[in-house]
């Protein structure tokens, strides 16, 4: 008989002919005949009774082939684990890599700078895939961030605003400004494949400005104005959105240079019993809801036709906030996302 290459025979079919050469051995038969009756070489009977001898019918059993798991991979689980160490706690440029953003290149410089070793960019996809990294638009934050200051706001200092507010009736009010164009950024539009569609939409750049504030109950109140904020304007916010509030106002706000202006302060303090100003850390939009009403806002718009002069955008605009006016549950929404889930 013809021996076969027992790695072509399924290893359900190897475990019966390693229990039929043992029965066959107990029989008394030799193991040439054995290896004959098989089809096996007579080498391949002798490791199968010499590991019965050992492990007993454990020895007989399927196993599992191929490689081990982590066999042969240029990188060992000390490096894998250090390398995916430093991609999620840094970015490119922090470890000396001429790379902004972890592409495939950067991490092959990594290892190749970090372990000497040199990896493919296609092994790089394979490392990338098993340890489940996904491609991904990253979140921009400020090189002058201060992570600590942020922490201290969201632990200690926030909660003693809204301690305060809640002892002397006070609502809180989030406070922040934008600038709106007739030129926003668009989205995706469907379209035959290969055939991109074209958007046309006035030549002349039309903006105007807003300032606004929200609740975490759903109130929202605005000032549309031109050009760019200064004191005066702020003032005048400030004066509207205290004579449209039932009690005390605390409106927080980023560090912007026109709300810590002179006259601003003067005017706070000489109004102390209805109004206290609080500012945000620098560089923390992200904790701020009313930045989320200008995300929503400059989303809808740039869902319209594009408004071909100033009186046309502001028309779209008050529009949109007079709505938003009548539907705080969306307003309320603003304070449901992770970063400012702790204002609601």
């Amino acid at each position: 008989m013809q021996e076969r290459d027992g790695r072509s025979v399924p290893e359900a079919a190897l475990e019966v002919l390693r229990e039929r050469a043992v029965a066959m051995h107990e029989a008394g038969n030799a193991q040439l005949a054995i290896a004959r009756a098989l089809g096996v070489h007579k080498n391949t009977v002798c490791r199968w009774l010499k590991g019965w001898r050992v492990a007993g019918a454990a020895a007989l059993r399927a196993k599992k082939r191929g490689r081990r798991h982590g066999a042969k991979q240029l990188l060992d689980a000390h490096q894998a684990s250090e390398v995916q160490r430093l991609m999620t706690g840094h970015c490119p440029d922090q470890l000396d890599l001429p790379f902004a953003l972890w592409g495939r290149e950067a991490v092959q410089a990594l290892v190749r700078a970090r372990f000497g070793v040199r990896l493919a960019l296609r092994t790089v996809s394979d490392y990338l895939r098993r340890w489940d990294f996904t491609p991904q638009r990253p979140i921009k934050r400020a090189l002058e961030r201060q992570d600590a200051a942020i922490q201290a706001w969201l632990a200690e200092h926030y909660p003693k605003i809204a301690a305060r507010a809640k002892a002397e009736g006070a609502v809180l009010h989030w406070g922040d400004e934008t600038g709106i164009s007739n030129q926003p950024v668009y989205g995706r539009s469907f379209a035959p494949k290969g055939q991109t569609p074209v958007l046309r939409r006035p030549a002349t750049r039309r903006t105007l400005s807003m300032i606004s504030a929200v609740t975490n109950r759903g109130a929202l109140r605005f000032m549309l104005y031109e050009g760019a904020l200064n004191a005066t304007l702020f003032l005048t916010f400030l004066q509207r959105l205290v004579r449209s509030a039932a009690g005390k106002v605390f409106l927080i706000v980023d560090n912007l240079k026109v709300h810590k202006a002179g006259k601003v302060q003067a005017w706070v303090a000489a109004h102390r019993e209805r109004i206290e100003l609080f500012f945000l850390p620098a560089y923390a939009p992200e904790h701020n809801p009313d930045e989320f009403l200008h995300s929503d806002l400059k989303r809808s718009l740039g869902r319209r036709p594009a408004a071909r002069d100033k009186a046309g955008l502001e028309s779209r605009l008050r529009g949109y906030l007079r709505r938003l006016q009548r539907q705080p549950e969306r307003v309320r929404a603003f304070f449901q996302a992770p970063t400012t889930r702790y204002a609601a």
